[in-house]
């Protein structure tokens, strides 16, 4: 059964900016009542990302990777290195080379 099939029409909601909860370390989007969550620690200019989290019920949307965009659009702004210590990162990084000058050697 396709998206257009269904009674009434299937709408995704467009999830909220990423934002950064730094009480928590670990960046935040909201989306169909869920947040993703990616967690992340700070030392000497270097933002290693430690995991991505994205609840079962918004799977397959798509917001884990806008969360990682998130979180490194937001390191390359305030002029910092990633590690990318989750996995999901790492195979983020791999097909996204735009981002690859932000890892830390």
């Amino acid at each position: 059964m396709g998206f257009a099939s269904l009674n009434p029409p299937y709408i995704f909601p467009m999830p909220s900016a990423v934002r950064d909860n730094a009480a928590l370390s670990r960046f935040e989007l909201d989306a169909a009542g869920a947040t993703a969550v990616l967690t992340y620690k700070f030392a000497d200019g270097v933002m290693t990302l430690l995991h991505t989290e994205t609840p079962p019920a918004a799977r397959g949307r798509g917001l884990a990777s806008q969360l990682v965009q998130g979180a490194l659009d937001n390191a390359r702004s305030r002029g910092l290195k990633v590690v990318p210590v989750c996995s999901f990162v790492s195979a983020y990084l791999a097909e996204h080379p735009e981002y690859r000058d932000l890892v830390a050697a």
